[in-house]
C-alpha cells in the first residue's frame, strides 16, 4: 500500500458539501501510515505497512482463532458485585454499569469450548476493552472455570492474555484470583493437561504475576508489553536507562522467559500444532 503524504491527504479532505466519513482512515502508531481502516481490518487487524499488530478485543480474537461456528460460549451469566462499596470519583457499580452498556459485556473475559483447525480445546480470552481487561472476581472465576473444565474433559487449555493487571476497584478479592487460578493450573498439570499460554499488548500486573506465566507453552505476538511493573516505573524506581526493547516480547524471548514470537496471522497455525504435538 502507498503511504500517504500530507500533500496527497489534503487533497482528500473534504471539499463544500462533500464529506469523507469519520474513521474510514487511521494513522499508524508504529510507523505514521495513514492506512485505510477496514482494509487493517481485513488484515487480521495488523498494520499492512510496518506488521504493528493493533489491540483487539475478545471477541475478535476468537473470531481469529476458532473454527467458523465452533464457539460454545460458557459461564457467560457472572456478574461482577461490589462488596468493598468502592468509591473514588464514582462509584463502582457506576463504573461497571457504563461499561457493560458501552461494550455489551457483562465483564472482562470470554470463554467457552472451540475447535481451532478441527482440534477440540478449552478457550478463555481476557478482553481489554472492558475494564482494559483488569482482573476482578469474574473474570479470575471464568478462568479458573475454565481451566477446571479442560482438566475434567481432558481438553488443551488455551488462554489468551490481555490485560492491565489487577482490579483496584475488587482490592484483595482481586489479589486472590491470582493464588485460585495458579492452584488450578497446577491441578490441571497434575492431570497431564496442556496449557498454551499466549501473550499479548499489554499483559501486566497480576496477570502476567500468575496464570499468563505458567503455561507449559508461552507464545506471543510481536512487540507486545509484557511484565508486572511498566517500564516507566521500573525506570523510575532503579534510576537506570533499560535495555532497548526492554518488556517487550522479543527481549522476553531472548531473556529465556516465553517460548516463541509468534505474529497474529500464524497464530492459530501455531496452536493447532503445538496440539498435535503434545497429543503424540
Amino acid at each position: 500500500m502507498t503511504q500517504i503524504t500530507s500533500k496527497t491527504w489534503s487533497e482528500l479532505k473534504p471539499v463544500g458539501s462533500t464529506r469523507v466519513p469519520e474513521g474510514l482512515w487511521l494513522r499508524c502508531p508504529a510507523c505514521g501510515a495513514m492506512i485505510y481502516r477496514k482494509q487493517m481490518e481485513a488484515n487480521q487487524h495488523v498494520c499492512p505497512e510496518c506488521e504493528h499488530h493493533y489491540r483487539i478485543g475478545a471477541r475478535e480474537r476468537i473470531r481469529q482463532l476458532a473454527d467458523d461456528g465452533s464457539f460454545e460460549p460458557m459461564f457467560d451469566d457472572l456478574v461482577s458485585g461490589d462488596p468493598l462499596k468502592f468509591t473514588d470519583l464514582k462509584g463502582y457499580k457506576e463504573r461497571l454499569a457504563a461499561e457493560q452498556k458501552r461494550t455489551g459485556e457483562r465483564d472482562g473475559v470470554q470463554a467457552g469450548r472451540v475447535f481451532v483447525k478441527g482440534r477440540p480445546a478449552m478457550l478463555c480470552c481476557l478482553d481489554l476493552t472492558f475494564m482494559m481487561g483488569s482482573m476482578g472476581s469474574v473474570v479470575g472465576e471464568v478462568v479458573t472455570r475454565s481451566i477446571e473444565y479442560a482438566t475434567a474433559h481432558d481438553l488443551p487449555l488455551v488462554v489468551v492474555s490481555c490485560s492491565g493487571g489487577a482490579r483496584m476497584q475488587e482490592s484483595g478479592l482481586s489479589l486472590m484470583q491470582m493464588a485460585k487460578t495458579s492452584a488450578a493450573l497446577a491441578r490441571h498439570d497434575d492431570a497431564g493437561g496442556l496449557f498454551i499460554s499466549v501473550l499479548t499488548d499489554p499483559t501486566t500486573g497480576g496477570v502476567s504475576a500468575s496464570f499468563a506465566m505458567l503455561g507449559d507453552i508461552i507464545v506471543a505476538e510481536p512487540k507486545a508489553l509484557i511484565g508486572f511493573a511498566g517500564p516507566r516505573v521500573i525506570k523510575q524506581t532503579i534510576r537506570q536507562e533499560l535495555p532497548e526493547g526492554f518488556q517487550r516480547s522479543e527481549f522476553l524471548l531472548q531473556s529465556g522467559l516465553i517460548d516463541r514470537v509468534v505474529h497474529r496471522h500464524e497464530l492459530r497455525n501455531e496452536i493447532a500444532r503445538i496440539i498435535d504435538y503434545a497429543n503424540k
